[in-house]
């Protein structure tokens, strides 16, 4: 039997064939800038390769042309994401759970991007929206429950105080999300992303301003290393 190919070159875009296999991650596109059409081919040379694919930041227009194109998919709107599987495909599952928390209900579609994520790569996710420091009892009364997490996702705007809050309060690492929620001196999420960065709690690492794509890479590889399901493949030159 041949070699799995690492690449498919369609002109317009050239798809990585190989990253589960380098990274045990499946395959993310990302939605924006793709037009409707492009993005049905990618994901049709994907599922043609057995290969499972996430569309992050997807629009209502990119869901109805692969609707009407008769291009089985899952659509979470609020998530803005995307999922394709090859039909009776297996799908991954990684030991643990990971806590996505929110600071508001303002948080929710990056929270749920991330909540997705996580989904697709097949993690157990627990939500935990609303529970901002602006009623720090809402946190408190889920703390116990949070604590169980063996990594958390802190997803916030404003001044960004939930990830510090957090993670003095849990052992498990915390991933931190700053978004552009938030008033004018805000600036479009970089004050809770100076906030994050600068936080005097311990084990607090911090993605970019509404990345909540990123945070659940980052849990899952935390998890991945945790329960000794890293790739340890070379990969291919």
């Amino acid at each position: 039997m041949p070699p799995a190919p690492d690449s498919a070159d369609l002109g317009f875009a050239r798809l990585d064939l190989q990253r589960p296999r380098r990274t045990g991650q499946g395959e993310t596109v990302y939605g924006p800038g793709k037009t409707p059409a492009q993005l049905l081919e990618i994901l049709r040379a994907f599922l043609s390769h057995g290969s499972p694919a996430l569309v992050t930041r997807a629009t209502e227009e990119q869901h109805a042309f692969l609707a009407g194109a008769g291009l089985p998919h899952e659509y979470h709107p609020c998530a803005r994401t995307i999922a394709v599987r090859p039909p009776r495909a297996r799908r991954p599952r990684l030991p643990g759970l990971v806590a996505v928390c929110t600071g508001g209900t303002g948080d929710l579609p990056v929270a749920e991007e991330a909540a997705d994520t996580l989904a697709f790569f097949g993690v157990r996710v627990a939500r935990f929206p609303d529970i901002g420091v602006a009623g720090l009892h809402r946190l408190l009364a889920a703390i116990g429950e949070i604590r169980r997490a063996d990594a958390v996702i802190a997803v916030a705007g404003m001044e960004g105080a939930l990830a510090s809050v957090l993670a003095g309060l849990v052992p498990a690492p915390v991933v931190a999300v700053p978004t552009s929620v938030g008033y004018g001196a805000g600036f479009g999420g970089i004050a809770p992303l100076l906030s994050m960065l600068n936080s005097c709690a311990e084990g607090v690492s911090v993605v970019n301003i509404d990345n909540g794509f990123g945070a659940a890479s980052v849990a899952c590889r935390i998890l991945a290393a945790k329960t000794g399901k890293r790739k340890n493949k070379e990969p291919h030159a």
